[in-house]
């Protein structure tokens, strides 16, 4: 969490590498329950200071984990995302996570 206030602040550098530090913390390989919501959130850092490429890598990764967090409607509707709309990695995702 301390990686998106930084990042919402603006503080780029603090934000990726708290956002690295949890990861580290909380590897997929240690817990695959709880790992893939740390890595969302890192998506949603890495998206919020301009890291494009490293949120659809990111992201990607959480997106093959079942998360409550990461569905089709939140992609789509939470502003938190808008600064990948258009990208077709990121609209790949969210097509992906659509109801079937």
């Amino acid at each position: 969490m301390l990686g998106l206030i930084d990042a919402g602040l603006g503080r780029k550098d603090d934000a990726l590498r708290e956002g690295r530090r949890a990861l580290e913390l909380l590897p997929i390989d240690r817990d695959a329950f709880a790992a893939p919501d740390i890595m969302h959130v890192f998506s949603m850092i890495c998206a919020w200071t301009g890291e494009k490429d490293l949120a659809c890598e990111q992201l990607a990764t959480a997106a093959q984990f079942p998360s409550y967090l990461l569905t089709y409607g939140r992609l789509r509707l939470l502003p938190f995302w808008d600064p990948l709309g258009g990208d077709p990695r990121f609209e790949k995702i969210v097509a992906s996570l659509a109801p079937k």
